[in-house]
C-alpha cells in the first residue's frame, strides 16, 4: 500500500490551447497527453513532474470543455472551483494559474473521516474515469457539491487511484517538482489537516509574514528553462 503523497498540481486555464501555449512559454515543454472528463465536462493535458523528492507526481492543465455537457446534476458544481466566476475572471485576465493540488491516499474514506474530526468537510467520494490510449483510468476523488477547494486551495483534494496511475505511462518531461509550499494565515489548521491526510512531510507550511500573508501555493520546479516557481496568487491591482 503506497503512502500518502503529492499526486498532482492543478493549473486552471480558460481553454486548453491557452494552457498549452502557457506551458510551452513558461516551462519550455509541449504536452499532448490527457483527455476528457465526461462527469465534469472538463478536459486536460498532463505531464510527469516526478522527482526524487516526489517520485509519482504530475502537473495537470485543466479547462472547461465548452462543447461538453457535464453529467453531474445541474445544481452541482465542477471540481476545483472551476465554476467560480471570480476565479474564471482572474484566469481570463492573467492567464493560466496554479490553483490547487491533489493528494494521493490509499484509503480515501479513512482520510475523509480524519478530516471530519477536525471539522473539515472534504466532500463526497465519487468514482470518475477517463479513457486513454493505454486503457481506462479510474479513480475515487473527493468533490464537494459546491465544488469548493478549501482554505484557498491549500487543503488538497484527495484521490485514490485504481490499478493504473497516470505516471505509469507518462515519460519524463524535463520538468521536476522540487518543493510545494503552502502559505496561509491559518497555518496551524492547515498543518493539522495535512497531518490527518498524511502529507505534512511532503509540503512546507507557513503563515506568511505580516506584510505578505495572502493565502497561496508555491510550486518550485526545475525546467528546461531553468528554475520556475508557480504561484497561486496573482495581484489584482
Amino acid at each position: 500500500m503506497k503512502a500518502p503523497c503529492i499526486d498532482h498540481l492543478v493549473v486552471l486555464a480558460s481553454d486548453l490551447p491557452t494552457g498549452m501555449a502557457w506551458c510551452e512559454r513558461t516551462l519550455g515543454i509541449i504536452t499532448t497527453a490527457g483527455g476528457e472528463h465526461p462527469l465534469m465536462g472538463t478536459h486536460n493535458r498532463i505531464f510527469n513532474v516526478s522527482s526524487p523528492a516526489h517520485p509519482r507526481a504530475y502537473l495537470e492543465i485543466i479547462a472547461i470543455n465548452s462543447i461538453a455537457t457535464p453529467a453531474i446534476p445541474a445544481s452541482a458544481r465542477r471540481w476545483f472551483d472551476m465554476d467560480d466566476a471570480s476565479l474564471q475572471q482572474q484566469v481570463a485576465q492573467h492567464g493560466p494559474q496554479l490553483i490547487h493540488w491533489v493528494a494521493s491516499v490509499p484509503d480515501v474514506a479513512e482520510r475523509c473521516t480524519a478530516l471530519a474530526a477536525l471539522d473539515i468537510e472534504r466532500g463526497a467520494i465519487i468514482t470518475a474515469s477517463r479513457p486513454t490510449p493505454n486503457g481506462l483510468l479510474q479513480w475515487q476523488i473527493t468533490v464537494r457539491e459546491d465544488g469548493l477547494r478549501l482554505m484557498d486551495g491549500c487543503v488538497p483534494t484527495l484521490i485514490q487511484w485504481g490499478a493504473v496511475h497516470p505516471c505509469d505511462s507518462l515519460p519524463a518531461s524535463g520538468v521536476q517538482l522540487q518543493k510545494l509550499s503552502l502559505q496561509h494565515p491559518q497555518a496551524a489548521t492547515l498543518q493539522a489537516a495535512c497531518e490527518a491526510i498524511g502529507v505534512a512531510a511532503s509540503v512546507a507550511i507557513t503563515p506568511g509574514t505580516p506584510s505578505s500573508n495572502t493565502p497561496r501555493l508555491l510550486a518550485q520546479l526545475s525546467t528546461p528553462r531553468g528554475p520556475v516557481t508557480l504561484s497561486s496568487f496573482t495581484p489584482q491591482e
